[in-house]
């Protein structure tokens, strides 16, 4: 691959010094007709950003591009994948190669062909893992370019709205009911220990667990003004949990929830899973894992 120079402004970065010429007593990079055009895409669309884990091996995610239009012409792309995020080519699997077919071409992937290119079953790809894509652009006269060989500026311009790169995450939509008894996986909090076994109710409202039943441990404490309820989104099972719930009294403290609280609930393996910021007696706490599995 030909590393890409960056010979002007972010304003003028379209142009690649993919090739020189010899230029006799003089400077070829001082002169811009000396350099070639690159190629590169632009994001269209999403098509979807999460695949479902409730139906892993058909669930498809993907984007669709653009080539850019003052570049070289587009042939082909590479779609490839990594678990998690790497920007070294070397860790990436190939998962295809698309034809360029025109504005709106789709790149996109079923849990079957990410699962196919990183050499795992679908099932291993599990609620809460995220994946990258890296798209390596192949042009019909023969280059390639990809986050390796380009101007990192031109990625970074929110304004060339570069797709090189995008991410999917594994989730599992929100079915309730989730009512039922729990295995303490993580309690960091300390109200129970792991393997204990606790109960946890649906509601009050749609898409809500009531775990007023865990925390507080009844032989702490007593349950507060606001009982520990979260809300899942049901397409993601991404947990909302709002800062200022007073949800416990007499350990003998007052224990609150602070700012930036989350998890995620995923009904299809009856695993939640939160991190809870936690204001006890006005001093904080910090952020306190509670993990429970169902049985």
């Amino acid at each position: 691959m030909k590393k890409i120079l960056n010979i002007f402004s972010v304003a003028a970065i379209l142009l690649f010094a993919v090739s020189c010429k010899k230029a006799e007593n003089s400077n070829p990079l001082s002169d811009v007709a000396n350099f070639g055009k690159g190629a590169y895409i632009t994001l269209a669309s999403n098509i979807n950003l999460n695949l479902n884990y409730a139906q892993i091996a058909t669930s498809k995610v993907g984007v669709k591009v653009n080539q850019y239009n003052n570049g070289n012409d587009v042939d082909k792309i590479k779609v490839y994948v990594v678990q998690g995020a790497n920007a070294n080519p070397t860790a990436w699997k190939l998962v295809k190669t698309v034809t360029y077919a025109g504005e709106g071409t789709e790149l996109s992937a079923t849990g079957t062909e990410v699962a196919t290119a990183l050499g795992v079953a679908p099932a291993a790809l599990t609620p809460g893992n995220f994946y990258t894509f890296y798209n390596q652009v192949i042009t019909k006269s023969g280059e390639t370019y990809d986050i390796s060989n380009i101007n990192s500026a031109l990625e970074s311009g929110s304004f060339y709205g570069v797709c090189f790169r995008w991410t999917a995450s594994v989730v599992c939509p929100f079915v309730a009911p989730m009512a039922g008894t729990y295995k303490v996986i993580q309690d960091d909090w300390v109200d129970w220990s792991p393997g204990d076994l606790v109960q946890v109710t649906d509601g009050p409202g749609a898409n809500q667990l009531n775990l007023s039943k865990v925390w507080p441990n009844p032989s702490y404490g007593n349950i507060g003004a606001n009982p520990l309820v979260i809300t899942v989104d049901a397409a993601t099972g991404n947990v909302t949990l709002p800062a200022g719930l007073i949800w416990a009294t007499g350990y003998p403290g007052t224990a609150s929830t602070g700012a930036g609280s989350t998890g995620l609930v995923f009904s299809c393996t009856g695993r939640i899973s939160l991190s809870v910021r936690i204001l006890y007696n006005g001093g904080d706490q910090g952020f306190n894992k509670l993990i429970l599995q169902k049985q």
